[in-house]
């Protein structure tokens, strides 16, 4: 990996969520430093909207997306992620994401085909 490059968090760590930021959420690396094993990753929302965070993130936590990213899905978890951890509790997260996740790479494979 390198500098510009475009990733997704592959696991959900709550070193991580305490900054917003969440598994299938998707940014671009914004240091050509590679630091501990970790990389400096901005996580934008779609449009104008400001940023959900800028941070360090393990090289082992992150999977490389070769065609580009998609902002738009990073608001989807993100407010999905709010609603369900409010509403129904921790443990029933982890399947609301695995929804919106599929819902996106379905929606992706759709578009380029």
């Amino acid at each position: 990996m390198q500098e510009m490059d475009w990733v997704e968090v592959v696991v959900e760590k709550s070193q991580y969520a305490s900054h917003g930021v969440h598994k299938g959420m998707q940014g671009w690396i914004c240091d050509e430093r590679n630091i501990e094993n970790g990389w400096l990753v901005n996580f934008p929302q779609y449009g104008e909207k400001d940023d959900i965070a800028t941070i360090a993130v393990q090289e082992e936590d992150l999977h490389l997306l070769p065609d580009g990213m998609n902002a738009a899905a990073n608001e989807e978890i993100r407010v999905r992620f709010e609603a369900l951890e409010k509403d129904e509790g921790v443990e029933n997260i982890s399947e609301g994401l695995s929804q919106i996740l599929c819902k996106h790479r379905n929606a992706v494979q759709i578009e380029q085909n």
